[in-house]
């Protein structure tokens, strides 16, 4: 457990808390809230009796689309006719009206929740990683491309998209990241590709680099 789960009780109260202030307006419910955050059932219904009591969340209505499944804040269609519809969902959001937003969110966003060793050693895990840059929301940058990128050999797909939904359900929001083989990387570098250089281009953090940027 970490010094926030210390102080806030749980690490389960420290996810779900970190889930709704960094999506003011969403609407969610339990098994939303359980499912992103990676924490049982019963943990976030205990949890949410204390936000509800304290006002820091409020009920809400919301549309989910019928032949949705959300997993770990990535929506997965699974719908054959492709057309989709809306259910109208009872759930909760942040409460726009609670005294305490902005230094809970100074204080558990503005946090370290995943360390740089930790995102190196869980990644390391995918196969040959030759290639790991952070930016976006690791680095607090609102405008960037893309918050994770990870290059190498042999990637484990399986692994690597597990490892990023831990990834979101540590840090309270979804990741926007892209995994490629070294081949296809080294083509795009070459050709100056768009989506390669806007990474490279802009404010971002190296944690592993045998490619010799």
């Amino acid at each position: 457990m970490d010094i926030l789960g210390k102080l806030f009780s749980s690490n389960a109260l420290v996810k779900i808390m970190r889930l709704f202030l960094l999506n003011p307006g969403k609407g969610f419910d339990v098994k939303d809230v359980a499912i992103r955050s990676k924490v049982t059932t019963s943990a976030t219904r205990i949890e949410f009796a204390l936000l509800k009591s304290i006002g820091f969340i409020k009920k809400a209505s919301f549309y989910r689309e019928v032949g949705k499944k959300i997993k770990s804040g990535l929506s997965v269609r699974i719908t054959q006719t492709g057309k989709s519809k809306k259910q109208k969902i009872l759930g909760w959001q942040l409460n726009p009206e609670f005294s305490y937003i902005k230094p809970l969110k100074d204080l558990l966003v503005s946090s370290t929740a995943l360390k740089r060793e930790d995102i190196v050693k869980q990644l390391k895990k995918s196969g040959n990683v030759k290639l790991v840059v952070i930016s976006g929301i690791f680095l607090s940058e609102d405008d960037s491309t893309i918050d994770l990128l990870v290059v190498g050999d042999k990637l484990k797909k399986r692994t690597l998209e597990n490892t990023f939904d831990n990834f979101e359900a540590e840090i309270g929001k979804e990741l926007t990241y892209a995994f490629l083989e070294t081949p296809e990387f080294e083509y795009r570098l070459e050709m100056r590709d768009k989506f390669v250089r806007d990474i490279l281009d802009y404010p971002h953090e190296t944690l592993i680099d045998k490619i010799g940027l």
